[in-house]
């Protein structure tokens, strides 16, 4: 007996010992640890390595179709990796002439095109950028048979945080409404070669609505009325809009949904993980005729259409209603009728820019966990995938409490938010990490797809690695949301770039690789300019949300030839009310007010030298272009007198006509 009770208290104190033990981890560690099963099913559920593969070399056909039997491609298990995604470069020992000459392996087609990208970009000089911010800069890799070898033990590039996430839910108006598939096909391309793994993919989805509500008797006049057009689809999703631009035609819808199981396909076979919508409580009006006990009700102007109730003032159906949950489950088997099992990750955004009706926190979660039940029903292991927007907008109602409960309001490792505006305001840093739940560090940079030269690029170089490296930290992972691509091509290299870093990198020296690159050659002169820039304009560091107040950015009915014009009325400024970027506010000035952050006369410098080294690059895209970038600093062409003093106006012109 007493052997008995010595065991039996020998076990206890383990017991008690393993709790002590677990008690005093990180927070980090059962944060990963609550994001594991979603990782490994979405590693069970990827396309099989020889389609990966394949996938992988028609990306390198595209973009290096000379070289196209000088690499080879391997899946490899995350244990070749040390337990993590990554991908590995190693030199090919094989005879062959014409036969490969670089092994890339890498536990996803995804890491096997940024392995490409990195050994093109860091051993052949070559500079992957949008087609309308420079194209493919590839002339100064070697001809076939003669690229650079590596390090006899090989380049091992591992990921430091599982996703890379990529997209706005506004993007989609801003820059892709009018895609069709050569263009998309080029934007995962793009992806790939970036380490994007986690793409947002809300093509298509109005079709989808289509078949779920009118399994709810709502017809095709009142979807009429709901969607909006083509252009202003991602404002109509959120709603702060309906009917405006519409309606779509039966064609467009059907197009759209084609489009998206293309989209999707493609994603899959690189072995990305696409992010799929799902119901935010937005509903057509009819919907509280043909329900009338359902508990809807209808908002106020978002700062649009003047208030018309024709195309304002939308409809939410309460989350704790018995109909959200139910319409939401419709939602997401409909996605999986059409499109298979894709993922289990969905986007929803309920709260954005749209407070609860009250700041009780046992109510706040209820709504949570409603919203969870909606996408669990359907799916069982779905992850809610939610922007972190609304606790930097609406920060006087998302106190602490109201945080908390809508993290906590469902299990642990089920829902993933989105720290957008992390390069500026990140709130991971006051909010205990998000009070555990797990997040993903991301660079907004951008609103409303205005293409002014802005950037921090400092934050971006440290930001990430101060938030994973940071007591108790719950990353995992890094993004990018900016609302409109296409511009400021610094950005986003160096952004993509660290999802691959594990350390801070130094900027100053990146950037001189970085425009050897993308301009072909070293100048000293562009080494300079560059350096200007990476201090003035590059480095905003005034905390503002947009920058983009300038004349080119300007409402069409302001008339600049008239010094005295004033623009009438009200005035939608792209600034801040207390933490919002939405403002209607009358102007007391003649023109419109340019921010700066910077010296003039610095930038002005750094334009000067780009200048003088132009009978060398006169003949390049990327130069052109960012002298073209300057052409649309209206505050500093029109505003300075600097430029006149400088007698350079003239050569500005010059080199943008071609353009």
């Amino acid at each position: 007996m007493k052997i008995i009770i010595d065991n039996c208290i020998f076990h206890l104190l383990l017991v008690i010992i393993f709790i002590l033990f677990l008690s005093r981890l990180p927070q980090s560690f059962s944060t990963i640890a609550a994001v594991e099963p979603i990782l490994n099913r979405l590693d069970s559920q990827r396309s099989p390595p020889s389609v990966q593969e394949s996938a992988a070399k028609a990306v390198l056909r595209r973009l290096l179709p000379t070289h196209f039997h000088s690499f080879h491609f391997e899946i490899v298990s995350k244990d070749a990796c040390g337990g993590q995604a990554c991908f590995l470069i190693e030199n090919y020992n094989g005879s062959s002439q014409d036969g490969p000459e670089i092994i890339i392996k890498g536990t996803t087609a995804v890491e096997i095109a940024s392995g490409l990208h990195w050994y093109i970009k860091y051993f052949c000089g070559a500079h992957v950028s949008w087609d309308k911010t420079g194209g493919m800069q590839i002339a100064s890799v070697p001809k076939p048979g003669s690229l650079p070898r590596v390090k006899d033990e090989g380049v091992l590039i591992q990921r430091p945080v599982p996703w890379n996430y990529y997209q706005n839910v506004v993007t989609s108006s801003y820059s892709y409404v009018w895609w069709d598939w050569e263009r998309w096909e080029k934007e995962i391309d793009w992806m790939a070669l970036q380490g994007i793994n986690l793409p947002l993919a809300f093509t298509g989805q109005e079709a989808i609505w289509q078949k779920v509500f009118k399994g709810f008797n709502i017809s095709e006049e009142d979807l009429n009325d709901f969607f909006g057009g083509p252009a202003f689809l991602a404002w109509a999703r959120m709603g702060n809009l309906h009917g405006w631009g519409g309606p779509l035609s039966k064609n467009w819808l059907k197009q759209q949904l084609l489009l998206q199981k293309k989209i999707l396909s493609r994603m899959l076979e690189l072995g990305m993980t696409p992010v799929l919508p799902s119901f935010s409580g937005n509903v057509p009006a009819a919907l509280k005729k043909i329900f009338p006990s359902a508990n809807i009700t209808r908002l106020g102007d978002w700062n649009t259409v003047d208030g018309d109730p024709r195309w304002c003032c939308t409809y939410l159906l309460n989350p704790t209603d018995a109909l959200f949950v139910e319409i939401g489950e419709a939602f997401i088997r409909q996605q999986i009728k059409e499109y298979g099992d894709v993922t289990d990750i969905y986007n929803c955004d309920t709260f954005n820019e749209n407070s609860p009706p009250t700041n009780d926190p046992t109510y706040i979660s209820s709504l949570g966990a409603a919203v969870y039940k909606a996408m669990s029903n359907a799916d069982k292991d779905a992850v809610w995938l939610m922007q972190g927007w609304l606790f930097y907008s609406d920060s006087h109602f998302w106190k602490p409490p109201q945080m908390k409960a809508l993290l906590h309001s469902v299990p642990l490792g089920k829902m993933i938010v989105l720290d957008l505006f992390a390069d500026v305001k990140p709130i991971w840093a006051y909010s205990s990490q998000f009070y555990g739940t797990p997040y993903v560090w991301c660079l907004l940079h951008n609103f409303g797809g205005n293409i002014e030269m802005y950037g921090i690029l400092d934050a971006i170089s440290s930001g990430p690695i101060d938030a994973r490296k940071s007591k108790n930290s719950t990353m995992v992972g890094v993004g990018m949301c900016m609302e409109g691509i296409e511009q400021n091509p610094v950005v986003y290299e160096l952004m993509s770039e660290m999802a691959f870093r594990k350390e801070k990198v130094q900027v100053l020296e990146w950037l001189k690789t970085y425009t050897h690159r993308r301009y072909g050659k070293a100048i000293h002169q562009i080494e300079e300019a560059w350096e200007i820039l990476y201090h003035t304009i590059y480095n905003c560091t005034d905390g503002i949300a947009d920058h983009n107040t300038d004349f080119i950015v300007k409402f069409p009915d302001w008339d600049p030839s008239s010094p005295t014009s004033k623009i009438d009325n009200m005035h939608m400024l792209r600034t801040i009310t207390g933490n919002r970027r939405f403002l209607f506010q009358e102007t007391n000035s003649d023109l419109p007010q340019a921010h700066l952050w910077y010296s003039n006369r610095e930038v002005a410098r750094a334009l000067k030298l780009f200048l003088a080294a132009g009978n060398g690059l006169a003949g390049s895209l990327t130069f052109r272009l960012i002298i073209f970038s300057y052409f649309l600093l209206f505050k500093i062409i029109i505003k300075s007198k600097i430029l006149k003093q400088l007698q350079i106006s003239k050569t500005v012109l010059s080199y943008c006509m071609p353009l």
